[in-house]
């Protein structure tokens, strides 16, 4: 009966080893499974976090290169000295190549230096990039009213006209266009 007992207390015994070690396995591998799911969520909310932390970054560049464009425009608006605007505005178009108003402005700007030519090459580059830019084709059409092509500044009139009307209260007072009062063409645009 001892020894009958003694194989069942070691049978027992092993068993409930058995048990604990089990249970261990089965609480170490649910521990596991817990922490790889908990390091994935992790990995997201830092990678989510980074994401942000670029887009705020990038956010703040571009506000502190808005307000750069801005005081350099309030700057430009100032300024009497031609020579200055052009300083700025090519200012302007360094940080922002494709600005077509700061294109058109130093267009003007150059025409009151009496460069025409670079007047008339900078407004083409403004209707390159945005044809539908009337201011674009008015500056142009003062360069060439300066160079005496006088249908093309008046084809270039019209064209600024047609894509904004507002700009007919400046025809008559535009220095750049006392030249043309003596054409017929430019008779019936002010009319």
């Amino acid at each position: 009966i001892t020894a009958a007992a003694s194989v069942l207390v070691l049978m027992g015994w092993r068993s409930l080893r058995d048990i604990k070690t089990q249970i261990e396995e089965h609480v170490s591998s649910k521990v596991s499974a817990v922490s790889l799911e908990y390091e994935k969520r992790l990995a997201d909310v830092e990678e989510k976090l980074k994401r942000r932390s670029e887009q705020i970054i990038s956010t703040q560049e571009e506000i502190a290169r808005a307000n750069q464009l801005h005081a350099l425009w309030m700057r430009a608006g100032l300024e009497n000295n031609p020579q200055q605007k052009v300083k700025l505005y090519d200012e302007i178009l360094e940080l922002n190549s494709e600005d077509v108003e700061a294109i058109t402005y130093k267009a003007d700007a150059v025409l009151e230096l009496g460069e025409c030519e670079w007047a008339l090459n900078l407004s083409s580059k403004a209707i390159e990039l945005d044809e539908d830019y009337a201011l674009a084709y008015w500056q142009r059409a003062c360069a060439f009213a300066a160079l005496g092509q006088i249908e093309v500044a008046v084809e270039d009139i019209r064209t600024a006209l047609d894509k904004s009307p507002a700009l007919s209260a400046e025809l008559a007072h535009e220095k750049m266009f006392e030249t043309l009062h003596e054409e017929e063409s430019f008779k019936n645009l002010l009319s």
